[in-house]
C-alpha cells in the first residue's frame, strides 16, 4: 500500500503542547462534560485545535466571514418573513466561509480526518480482548486508558446505565460491557460511576439478561460459563456451500465475518484465565450466588431493553437442539475430528481476512475477535496476533469526549468523494483547486487495483479491481456505493482538467468500477452493499442478535442502488459507447427496484443514515438518472410532496434518530431543525426542478442552513446522522460541513445559472425506450 495511505492515528506527545494549548483542550472537555447530558455527541473539537494551529503553514487560512444575518434574512422568532432569493453575493460569502474551514480541516493525503464512533459496545470488546491476552497495558498505555475512562464517564447515562450508542437509552448490553470496561481500566468497585452502574444492572436481573453478543465477551472473560450461550458451531463451515441458503457464505459480510471468529472461539472454548478482579466481577454483576446459576435457563434471557429483534420460536427450537446434540456429538472421535476440521477451516478463513486486510479487518468487532482468534492458537510472540496489535490503534479516536472505538478505521474516501462533490458544486472550485487536486490524489491513490487473492468464490468473496473502499486501500473490502460515488467524484475532478485538478484516473481504471458496479446489480434489480444477496430474506429467522435488525443477508438498499444508477449515468454521459446496452438495462432494472421499495407516503427509508431525508434523497436521484421529471413521474411528485411536508416554520428538517428504529418519521425532539437532514431535503428538492414550481421552500430552506453557519465558518454538531442495522447509530462528522456546503451550491447554481453537467436533459441518455418513462398516472415501467 502507498505508505498506509488514509491512516489516522493519534499519536501521544508529551512535550507537543504549550500550557496555552493544554488549557484550551481542557477547557473544551470541560465544557463537553458539562453539557453531556443535553449535548451527548462530541463536535470534533480536539482536531479541529490541532488543524487549526497549522493553517498558517499549511496555507490554508480563513480570509472570509460568513455573512450577517442581516444580509439575508429578516426574522421573526427564528420564523423567517423574507422570500426573496439569497443575493448570490452573500450566498457565495457563506460558501467561501464554509470551504476556507473546511479545507483547512483536510490530512496532506488529502482526505478529511474525523470521528466515526457512537456504538458504545465497541470498545468495551477491544478491552476484554486485550485483557485476556494480557497485552491491556502494552497496547493502551496509561494516557490512552486515561482517555479511555473519561469517555466512558461522559457517556453514562444519568439513570447510571449506558445505551448501545451514545444518544441511546440505557441498555443492559451497553452497561454491563461498559461496567466491565470501568473495572478492567482499573476503576473500583467503590467508585460512583461503578455503583451507578452495577445498581442499574441489579435492578434488572443482573448480566444473565445481556443480549447474546454481551454473553459472548463474558465467556471470553471467563465469567459467563459457555453453556449459557447458544451454540455458534464451526462445523457450519464444512457444509456445502452449493444448494444452501443458510450456508454462512451467503450471510452478509459483516455478519459472517464476526460469526466466524466467533464460532472458532466458540468452538475451543476460549476462555481467560481466571484472576482477583475476575472473581470480583463475577460477585458484582450477578443477583445472588455466582455457583447456583443455571446457565442453560440463561441462553434465550434478554432485558427488554435490549430486546430490538425477538427470536421466533423456530430460532429457539434450533439451539435448543443443538444444545442437546452437541455433547454427544463431540463424545465420539468422529465429532472430535470433525469439530477439529471446522477449527482448521475456520482458523484459515481468519487468517484469509487479516492478510487481506493488512490487520485492519473489515469492521471493529471482528478486529477483535480474529486478535483473540489468533492469540489463543498461539499465544506466543510468534503467534499472527502479533501482527493484530499495531493495527489497533487504526480503530482509535480521540476527541473532546475522550477516546473511543471507531466503527470502521474511517470514512476516509467516502467523506472525501461527497466533499469533492460539494466544493466543485459550490462554484468555486478553481479558487481552491489546491484542496480538490489533494482530494483527488488520494480518491485515485485509494482506488482497489486488484481482486482478493485466490479462488474468490472459496472466499465468499466479490471482485474488487476498481471499486473504492469505504476508508483506505488498506482496509480494501470496497463497497457498491462507495465506488459509485468514488467514480462520480473523479468524474468531477477529470471535467475540471489536470491543471487545475491533477491527473485523473486512468480512463481503464474507470471502466473496471463500472465492470464491478454492474456486477453487484442483484436479480431484483436492486443493489446491495459490499456483494450480490446470496440469500433469501426468510434466513433473518436465525438471527441470533437480539439488538440488530436485518444482518444476515445483504439486502438491496436505496442508496446503495441509487448512487449505483447516477454513476453509471454519470459515466456514461462521459463515455458513452464503453458497455452501453449494459448500463441501458443496468438502469432500467435499477428503476423498477427503486419504484417497487417506495412507501406510500412517497418517502423512501434509508438504511446507512437519518432517516427517510437521507433515503428519500437518494430515492430521488436515482429516479432521475434514468430521466424522471417532476411532470412526468407520479412516484418523484409523491416524493416531493413528502419532503415539503416535513419543512419546519424555520425554513428547515429535523429528523431523529428513532425514525430508523421505528421505520416512522419522527421530528427531532423540540421542534428543531438539523442542517445536514436540511441540506438532504434540499438537495433533493432541488434536483427534482423545485426552483421552477415553487422556490419559497428552497429559499427557506438556504437561509436556514445560513443561520445555522458558525461565526468561523464551520457548521454544529448536532445530534448523531448515521445507522446501521436499523437500531445502532454511528457518527459522521464530516457530514455537517460537506452537505450544508453541497445544498448552497446546488441552491445557487439552480437559482442563479443551472450546471449543464447536473441538467435532467443530459442524465436521461439517448437510446432508452420511452417505454421506461413513467406515465402520468402510473409508476410501472
Amino acid at each position: 500500500m502507498p505508505g498506509h495511505l488514509g491512516r489516522q492515528l493519534w499519536v501521544y506527545d508529551p512535550d507537543g503542547a504549550t500550557s496555552a494549548d493544554t488549557a484550551e483542550v481542557e477547557r473544551i472537555r470541560s465544557q463537553f462534560t458539562s453539557n453531556r447530558c443535553f449535548q451527548r455527541h462530541s463536535a470534533d473539537e480536539l482536531i479541529r485545535v490541532q488543524y487549526g494551529a497549522l493553517r498558517k503553514k499549511r496555507a490554508r487560512e480563513i480570509h472570509t466571514s460568513p455573512p450577517p444575518p442581516s444580509a439575508y434574512d429578516t426574522s421573526v422568532r427564528s420564523v423567517s418573513v423574507t422570500e426573496d432569493p439569497i443575493p448570490r453575493s452573500v450566498i457565495e460569502r457563506s460558501m467561501r466561509a464554509g470551504v476556507e474551514f473546511y479545507q483547512g480541516l483536510q490530512d496532506e493525503d488529502g482526505h478529511w480526518a474525523s470521528d466515526y464512533g457512537g456504538p458504545l459496545f465497541l470498545l468495551p470488546g477491544l478491552i476484554i480482548a486485550l485483557y485476556v491476552m494480557g497485552q491491556l497495558d502494552h497496547v493502551l498505555p496509561d494516557y490512552v486508558q486515561v482517555e479511555m475512562r473519561r469517555y466512558l464517564l461522559n457517556h453514562q447515562n444519568e439513570d447510571g446505565g449506558f445505551g448501545l450508542h451514545i444518544e441511546g437509552s440505557s441498555t443492559m448490553f451497553g452497561t454491563t460491557l461498559s461496567y466491565v470496561s470501568m473495572r478492567l481500566l482499573g476503576m473500583t468497585a467503590t467508585t460512583e460511576a461503578v455503583v451507578n452502574a452495577r445498581s442499574w444492572i441489579l435492578s434488572r436481573g443482573g448480566a444473565i439478561n445481556v443480549p447474546s453478543w454481551g454473553k459472548f465477551y463474558l465467556c471470553i472473560l471467563g465469567i459467563y460459563d459457555w453453556e449459557g450461550l447458544n451454540p455458534v458451531p464451526p462445523e457450519c463451515w464444512l457444509l456445502p456451500y452449493e444448494y444452501n441458503p443458510i450456508h454462512p457464505g451467503r450471510f452478509w459480510c459483516h455478519c459472517r465475518m464476526v460469526y466466524l471468529p466467533m464460532s472458532y472461539l466458540y468452538g475451543c472454548r476460549a476462555s481467560g484465565a481466571s484472576s482477583f478482579l475476575t472473581e470480583e466481577l463475577k460477585s458484582e454483576l450477578f443477583v445472588g450466588n455466582y455457583k447456583t446459576i443455571n446457565w442453560d435457563k440463561t441462553r434465550n434471557t434478554c432485558a427488554s431493553e435490549d430486546l430490538y429483534y425477538s427470536h421466533p420460536r423456530i430460532q429457539d427450537a434450533l439451539w435448543w437442539g443443538l444444545t442437546k446434540v452437541e455433547p454427544f456429538f463431540l463424545r465420539w472421535w468422529p465429532g472430535r475430528w470433525i469439530r477439529a476440521n471446522a477449527l482448521k477451516l475456520t482458523m484459515n478463513h481468519i487468517h484469509y481476512e487479516d492478510e487481506n486486510t493488512r490487520y485492519i479487518n473489515i469492521g471493529p468487532v471482528n478486529k477483535v475477535m480474529n486478535m483473540l482468534s489468533c492469540w489463543f492458537q498461539d499465544p506466543s510472540e510468534f503467534g499472527s496476533w502479533r501482527k493484530h496489535t499495531p493495527r489497533v490503534a487504526d480503530y482509535l479516536w480521540l476527541a473532546e469526549d475522550g477516546m473511543k472505538m471507531a466503527g470502521y478505521n474511517g470514512s476516509q474516501l467516502w467523506d472525501c468523494a461527497f466533499a469533492v462533490q460539494a466544493i466543485v458544486a459550490t462554484g468555486l472550485h478553481v479558487e481552491y483547486s489546491a484542496c480538490l487536486r489533494s482530494a483527488h490524489k488520494y480518491i485515485r491513490d485509494s482506488q482497489v487495483l486488484d481482486d482478493c487473492p485466490g479462488q474468490l468464490s472459496r472466499r465468499f468473496r466479490h471482485i474488487s479491481k476498481g471499486a473504492w473502499p469505504f476508508s483506505t486501500r488498506d482496509h480494501g473490502w470496497p463497497i457498491s456505493d462507495c465506488s459509485s460515488e468514488g467514480l462520480k467524484a473523479a468524474l468531477e475532478l477529470e471535467a475540471m482538467g489536470s491543471e487545475r485538478a491533477g491527473p485523473s484516473v486512468p480512463v481503464g481504471l474507470l471502466q473496471e468500477c463500472v465492470n464491478v458496479i454492474l456486477s453487484y446489480q442483484n436479480m431484483g434489480g436492486g443493489w446491495a452493499t459490499y456483494e450480490n444477496t446470496r440469500s433469501y430474506e426468510w434466513v433473518e429467522i436465525i438471527n441470533p442478535a437480539e439488538t440488530f435488525g436485518d444482518i444476515m443477508i445483504d439486502y438491496p438498499y436505496v442508496e446503495c442502488s441509487s448512487a449505483s444508477m447516477q454513476a453509471l449515468a454519470k459515466f456514461h454521459q462521459r463515455y458513452p459507447t464503453y458497455r452501453k446496452q449494459d448500463i441501458k438495462k443496468s438502469l432500467h432494472r435499477g428503476r423498477k427496484f427503486l419504484l417497487s421499495i417506495q412507501r406510500r407516503d412517497g418517502s423512501w427509508y434509508g438504511s446507512w443514515a437519518i432517516c427517510f431525508t437521507y433515503g428519500t434523497w437518494f430515492g430521488i436521484k436515482g429516479l432521475m438518472s434514468t430521466g424522471s421529471t417532476f411532470e412526468t413521474c407520479e412516484a418523484l411528485r409523491r416524493a416531493v410532496k413528502f419532503l415539503l411536508s416535513k419543512q419546519m416554520p424555520c425554513g428547515g428538517w429535523g429528523e431523529s434518530y428513532l425514525s430508523s428504529q421505528t421505520k416512522q418519521y419522527v421530528q427531532l425532539e423540540g421542534g428543531v431543525s438539523h442542517v445536514v437532514n436540511t441540506a438532504w431535503a434540499m438537495l433533493a428538492l432541488l434536483a427534482s426542478g423545485q426552483i421552477s414550481r415553487d422556490p419559497l421552500p428552497l429559499h427557506r430552506g438556504a437561509r436556514s442552513l445560513m443561520r445555522a453557519q458558525c461565526s468561523n465558518g464551520d457548521w454544529p454538531q448536532q445530534t448523531i446522522m448515521g445507522v446501521f442495522n436499523n437500531n445502532c447509530m454511528i457518527t459522521y462528522a464530516n457530514y455537517r460541513n460537506i452537505f450544508p456546503l453541497w445544498a448552497l451550491g446546488e441552491y445557487t447554481n439552480y437559482v442563479y445559472g443551472f450546471r449543464p453537467s447536473e441538467g435532467q436533459k443530459n442524465v436521461y441518455f439517448e437510446g432508452i425506450t420511452a417505454g421506461a418513462r413513467v406515465s402520468n398516472t402510473s409508476d410501472e415501467d
